[in-house]
């Protein structure tokens, strides 16, 4: 079976739209999803009763769409988003995952876990309301997870009058904040969510807008995955040694693509040990292929038997990363305990674990002004901060600008496995402040 240069074009063009959204608590997010999932036609009419019903228990004359996606039963009592909800839906033009955040100060990390694999944000404001600290949080946070692009949906308009004025004032600071902080693309739509205004239909009430509404901007934002032009990566999940009497010698080196494509006879390198060999086979879903790319789970077959195990990473020869002991890395601190200089962790990148310490905190992000706090100390719950990590290990780390799957980390506490850091490798929107030199022995071994 083989794979040609233009049938990997059309697949690389992709019909697949990932977008998160965000935004303050009762900004309206689960309304908005609610109703672009029912007047998009994507409701099963028994998820549209069991809406109707539980309802109509409360006493609303009107299904509250909102509990199309607050399925938690905290949720629906308190009226709030706790989870990331995730959605998957289509229009003939499109298919979409849907990933419906938290807007809680609390939740903010799963804002972070549903927006690190999307192609677009949409962050909610309360048009009475304006921009506020956690609209600019979530701005940062896209931003930081360099999403491409950004949708400042006003909601409520209903409740201001549908006052252009209005509108334009917070997408104008919104925009400005936004540009700040490095956002490519922002696209302002105002809408009402309980009303329908501009979220599948135009709306009536505000003919001075001439804009998309937000399905129709769903549906035709540019969104291009380059399956052949990115850096390939492979991080190796399982060896697969079979030694049997059908495959006695059968040695394979298995995992999902993180980026780029592999070819049969392209000389590929083995990092951290940095050992080289050749691709004599690749094997997908059982038959045998000659190129495979993103995001297909394959395991490769080298010519030698090269002492390869689970965390290493496999890269062409020619387009290796740099291997270091020394991470330096834009966070977002998303456990309740502090993240402090000198804490030990663990430093979780790909399918490799290794212990790391947290040596320096150059900076902390000031969201109301975007001015760096230099040394901290410590990070928050939130904080969005510079770090400089040692590993015990060496680690081959791209930048996160170059790739969002392997220059991306998270950092673990090693004594219950939680999730207290997740960190881009590299530059971002918050340039890092000098690191000082450690002139005195600090006890770590490693």
């Amino acid at each position: 079976m083989t794979t040609t240069t233009e049938q990997l074009a059309d697949l690389s063009a992709t019909t697949l739209l990932r977008f998160a959204t965000a935004g303050s608590v009762d900004d309206g997010k689960s309304t908005l999803v609610g109703r672009l999932l029912h007047d998009s036609k994507s409701v099963l009419t028994d998820q549209l009763e069991a809406v109707e019903a539980a309802s109509a228990k409360r006493g609303q004359d009107a299904p509250d769409l909102a509990l199309l996606t607050d399925g938690l039963r905290a949720e629906r009592e308190q009226g709030i988003t706790i989870d990331v909800a995730y959605r998957y839906f289509a229009t003939p033009r499109r298919r979409f995952i849907l990933a419906d955040t938290p807007g809680h100060v609390q939740y903010t990390r799963n804002m972070v876990t549903g927006a690190s694999t999307a192609d677009l944000a949409l962050v909610l404001v309360d048009a009475r309301n304006g921009v506020v600290e956690q609209t600019r949080r979530h701005a940062a946070v896209a931003a930081l997870l360099r999403v491409p692009h950004v949708v400042l949906a006003v909601n409520k308009m209903d409740l201001v009058g549908y006052e252009e004025k209005v509108f334009a004032a917070i997408a104008e600071e919104f925009t400005a904040y936004a540009g700040e902080l490095g956002v490519p693309e922002i696209t302002a739509i105002p809408i009402s969510a309980l009303a329908g205004d501009n979220v599948v239909e135009p709306s009536a009430h505000m003919d001075w807008y001439g804009g998309p509404t937000v399905l129709e901007h769903l549906e035709t934002v540019p969104v291009s995955h380059d399956l052949t032009g990115c850096h390939a990566r492979l991080p190796v999940q399982y060896v697969i040694r079979p030694q049997t009497a059908e495959h006695p010698d059968y040695r394979g080196y298995a995992g999902q693509i993180a980026a780029g494509t592999f070819r049969v006879g392209e000389s590929v390198t083995v990092l951290p040990s940095g050992r080289t060999s050749t691709i004599s086979g690749i094997d997908l879903l059982g038959e045998s292929v000659d190129v495979a790319w993103t995001p297909q789970s394959v395991t490769l077959l080298l010519d030698d038997d090269v002492d390869i195990s689970r965390g290493d990473l496999i890269v062409p020869s020619g387009d290796a990363p740099p291997t270091t002991q020394d991470v330096e890395a834009t966070v977002c601190h998303v456990a309740d305990q502090p993240l402090s200089v000198g804490h030990r962790v663990l430093l979780k990148h790909g399918t490799r674990t290794v212990k790391a310490i947290v040596k320096d905190i150059p900076s902390r992000l000031t969201l109301d002004d975007l001015s760096l706090h230099p040394h901290p100390g410590r990070l928050a719950a939130n904080d969005i901060g510079r770090v400089k990590i040692r590993t015990a290990e060496p680690l081959p780390l791209d930048a996160y600008a170059d790739s969002r799957r392997t220059g991306a980390f998270i950092l673990i506490d090693p004594a219950d496995g939680t999730t207290l850091t997740a960190g881009m490798v590299g530059e971002s929107f918050a340039a890092p402040e000098p690191v000082r030199a450690d002139s005195e022995p600090d006890g770590w071994d490693f």
